[in-house]
């Protein structure tokens, strides 16, 4: 293959004039392909289609409650005890909400911020004029979306193949009083997919030692069952190592089923302190009477136990495996060695991080939708879509079948190639 760095000029405009040529015949082609969103697919939302009519009209649980009736706001004991025991908490210190753990994250940051995370005197905005959060980047555009309605600042750490960059993240929260929160997605990141090491966990179960009692740390760990390869690495527990340290306090620990069962009709979870939920009990108690109690129960049903979710995603791994590999693949036989960019090769999640040549993240993305390709756009996994080197691109195979991901990947490919060779020979 021919490397970027190491061709002529005459090469870098007769391999332009080749790929022009390709361009135009996908252009023409009417393809119509979207990598943009990371969804679970139609065959993998059928794993869970026993969901519906799973109760067969009892709705009554093991401890002879009904389902339909008001209450519960911390959810049923069994739900309690099968999402437990997935994020690796006492179901005493575990909280089931509604099919969103996105709704529960803005929830306990609003509380933090107007109500305080140990009463009235702790609310953030009581303390500091301007409140900010660590944002690891490439990140979750959502994260950051939550932080810009409520008026969080936001600050950039980038991460590496520990997670973020720890020596950073502490220096930053010494220097900075005003920081009071960090956001995380520990195993197979969004979208990088990269799992945290151990070291890396016990460092940012500590980091309250450093910023104080009213700091905390946003554990979304979404695809904390999510593996596709069996040798997928595994997450510490930050639960256990802050309970060493004495700072529980600091972790919320978010999940959800949303890619395990139905998207949209999932059920959420947060395990934290006996405190920490003592005082989300207390303010949740003002926006609910209590949470579907029928749709956990239906869960449990389904998935009876932790032995039960990891079995079931064996078969969302059987289904999005060959999705990856598509994708992986191509960019190995085609961009390996050819100094137009690099990627991630992640063992579980929903992404593939594709970092391109500095300044081309937009413009591959451009010429790709004009192809009839969509991409995730440019800057959508940094704080307030400011991608500084305009180089990350987020992909998501798991939607499309695996003959629409060739399609797509070749297409990409394509516009990788013509946008970086057109740079060079510009530059």
């Amino acid at each position: 293959m021919l490397q970027l760095n190491q061709a002529t000029e005459d090469q870098l405009r007769e391999w332009e004039n080749t790929l022009a040529g390709q361009y135009k015949h996908y252009q023409q082609a009417g393809l119509n392909l979207d990598l943009t969103r990371g969804k679970p697919c139609t065959e993998q939302l059928d794993l869970s289609n026993a969901l519906d009519g799973i109760l067969a009209g009892n709705y009554r649980d093991v401890q002879g409650t009904d389902l339909r009736n008001y209450g519960g706001l911390d959810g049923i004991p069994a739900a309690k005890a099968l999402f437990a025991e997935m994020v690796g908490a006492s179901s005493d210190n575990i909280l089931i909400g509604g099919n969103s753990s996105l709704t529960l994250m803005y929830t306990v940051i609003q509380f933090a911020l107007y109500h305080g995370v140990n009463g009235a005197a702790s609310a953030w905005i009581k303390e500091q004029q301007t409140i900010k959060f660590i944002a690891p980047v490439p990140g979750y555009d959502r994260h950051f979306s939550i932080c810009e309605m409520l008026g969080i600042e936001m600050l950039p750490v980038n991460m590496n193949e520990q997670g973020p960059d720890m020596d950073e993240v502490e220096a930053m929260i010494k220097a900075d009083p005003s920081i009071k929160g960090l956001w995380c997605v520990p195993r197979f990141s969004n979208p990088s997919g990269i799992t945290y090491t151990d070291q890396v966990v016990e460092r940012i179960a500590k980091l309250a030692t450093i910023a104080g009692p009213n700091f905390r740390v946003f554990w979304d760990n979404a695809y904390a069952v999510h593996a596709i390869e069996d040798n997928a690495p595994v997450l510490a527990n930050i639960l256990e190592i802050s309970h060493q340290y004495a700072t529980e306090d600091s972790i919320y620990a978010f999940g959800s089923t949303s890619k395990i069962t139905f998207a949209g009709a999932g059920v959420s979870f947060v395990a934290t302190s006996t405190s920490n939920l003592s005082s989300l009990k207390k303010l949740l108690a003002y926006t609910s009477i209590g949470p579907d109690k029928i749709n956990q129960q239906r869960h449990v049903l389904l998935l009876k136990d932790f032995a039960g979710i990891q079995q079931h995603m064996k078969h969302h791994a059987a289904i999005l495996k060959p999705r990856f590999k598509a994708v992986l693949s191509r960019l190995q036989e085609q961009l390996a060695d050819a100094g137009m960019g690099n990627w991630t090769e992640p063992k579980g999640g929903y992404f593939i991080s594709f970092d391109t040549l500095p300044g081309l993240a937009k413009e591959i993305i451009r010429l790709a939708a004009e192809a009839g390709v969509k991409l995730t756009p440019a800057g959508a996994t940094f704080p307030y879509g400011k991608d500084p080197d305009d180089k990350n691109i987020r992909l998501a195979p798991s939607v499309p079948s695996v003959n629409e991901i060739e399609q797509a990947t070749e297409v990409f490919i394509c516009c990788v190639k013509l946008a970086s060779v057109r740079q060079k020979l510009n530059g």
